[in-house]
């Protein structure tokens, strides 16, 4: 898959992926890391950043095991600053999503918030969950697959 294809994760779908490994949102991160980009800003990291300090995640993971995730995360994501405002969701919280997705030029939102999921299709986003990620990614990596054997047969 293209290094251009970028996806934009919310903070919940980031934090049930470093709390549960083999969870659909870990999977899904792999996924996206493997097949392009995941996109950051900066406040899209301080959100992660705080929520994942909170007390109640000690008995999933320990501090530096959040901390070894954040890190692992920084490192592979492209960072940028939205270029555009955007006031479109019902939590006005989760409009940062949405414009580091249009910023960002990204493919799909991912995520488990009902304000975005409504949203779906935003602009030509796609906003969908974890598991329908999962769905749609294994569907394009069954019908690449399937392109080249056309060719291969020489008809």
């Amino acid at each position: 898959m293209s290094e251009r294809v970028r996806h934009v994760f919310d903070t919940n779908t980031l934090v049930s992926a470093a709390l549960f490994e083999h969870s659909k949102p870990g999977q899904a991160l792999r996924r996206a890391l493997r097949r392009g980009r995941v996109l950051l800003s900066s406040s899209t990291l301080a959100e992660l950043a705080e929520v994942l300090q909170r007390e109640k995640f000690a008995r999933y993971v320990t501090p530096a095991e959040r901390e070894k995730f954040l890190v692992a995360l920084v490192n592979r994501a492209l960072f940028l600053e939205p270029t555009e405002e955007i006031q479109a969701c019902r939590d006005a919280k989760d409009d940062k999503f949405l414009e580091l997705a249009v910023s960002g030029r990204a493919a799909y939102i991912i995520s488990g918030d009902n304000d975005l999921l409504v949203l779906h299709p935003f602009r030509t986003i796609s906003i969908i969950t974890a598991a329908e990620f999962l769905q749609a990614t294994e569907d394009e990596a069954m019908d690449e697959k399937a392109e080249p054997r056309h060719g291969a047969d020489g008809e």
